[in-house]
């Protein structure tokens, strides 16, 4: 498979996806290799999860003002040990996400080598890509983080005007998360842009993150167009996607649900998403193009 410079196109990739999906899992179909990528798929789609704590504080009860006192001696008595529970929860809530992250950013790797030299392969993708997963997994972090840091600023922006507005004023209320999505949307396109063929690039290339990351820039900001188009077509393919495994997964009595065996399920599905950003991004040249890493095969 060898790129080209040509006209950049959304739908010719979109249909090369689905021939190179029929190809790496049915052609032929081999359900050892199907089962060994079916479990690169599952490491890449790994998610940390929390806790919804809801206390019941601060209700509206009837209660003697001798009961309210022991009540709130008794909770400020109990507050440190709740304090140091809640933030050993949380502590561990991270520990659990960092851990999750690293396993999916390193198997991401694995994933990406499955459909690029067509093979189930798990343990030799993990060795050789080490390095390229382990940088992807800072790069992850950093990129958590920041959109927590992006969402609490853009909450504080939105939220703050619309406790000091008068509340009579409610077009200057109804115009802050408006003006807000105005601002979000751009860099939220970006972001998806760049979560989505960081890790190609690195394959390709062999770079670490931060290298993939200021030429896709680069790239993105030639051509911002198109890859606004390219995220706009698969947030639309995504959400279809999605509706069409929830009723899947009725269908099934939830057992599609199940981890592993719901990536297996639906492995088609996931090996397509992947081959179709793979042959969006190797229009834009043979250094954007994850085949170009395939070592030509030895003469017989």
């Amino acid at each position: 498979m060898d790129g080209t410079n040509g006209k950049i196109e959304i739908f010719k990739p979109f249909g090369e996806a689905f021939e190179l999906t029929k190809k790496i899992l049915f052609q032929p179909f081999n359900f050892e290799k199907w089962l060994v990528v079916g479990f690169a798929a599952f490491l890449t789609h790994l998610n940390g999860g929390g806790f919804n704590l809801n206390f019941p504080f601060g209700g509206n009860w009837n209660a003697s003002q001798s009961e309210q006192q022991s009540i709130e001696s008794l909770w400020n008595q109990l507050a440190p040990v709740w304090i140091l529970l809640i933030a050993a929860m949380i502590l561990f809530v991270f520990a659990i996400v960092i851990m999750l992250t690293w396993i999916r950013s390193r198997g991401l790797f694995i994933f990406i080598d499955c459909i690029v030299q067509n093979r189930g392969a798990i343990v030799e993708p993990w060795k050789e890509y080490r390095r390229e997963g382990n940088s992807y997994f800072l790069f992850s972090l950093c990129f958590f983080f920041c959109l927590l840091a992006s969402i609490a600023a853009i909450g504080l922006v939105v939220v703050l005007p619309i406790i000091l507005i008068n509340p009579s004023e409610h077009g200057a209320i109804a115009f802050l998360p408006l003006a807000s999505l105005i601002v979000i949307l751009p860099a939220l396109l970006l972001f998806l842009a760049l979560v989505q063929f960081v890790a190609p690039v690195m394959y390709r290339r062999r770079w670490t993150a931060w290298p993939a990351v200021i030429d896709l820039l680069s790239l993105i900001g030639a051509n911002l167009g198109v890859f606004i188009l390219y995220v706009l077509f698969t947030l639309v393919l995504g959400i279809a996607i999605g509706i069409a495994m929830v009723i899947a997964m009725c269908l099934t009595c939830c057992i599609a649900a199940l981890p592993y065996v719901g990536t297996v399920i639906f492995l088609p599905i996931y090996v397509f998403l992947q081959s179709f950003s793979f042959l969006f991004l190797r229009q834009f040249g043979a250094d954007y193009d994850v085949w170009a890493a395939v070592p030509p095969p030895l003469p017989s």
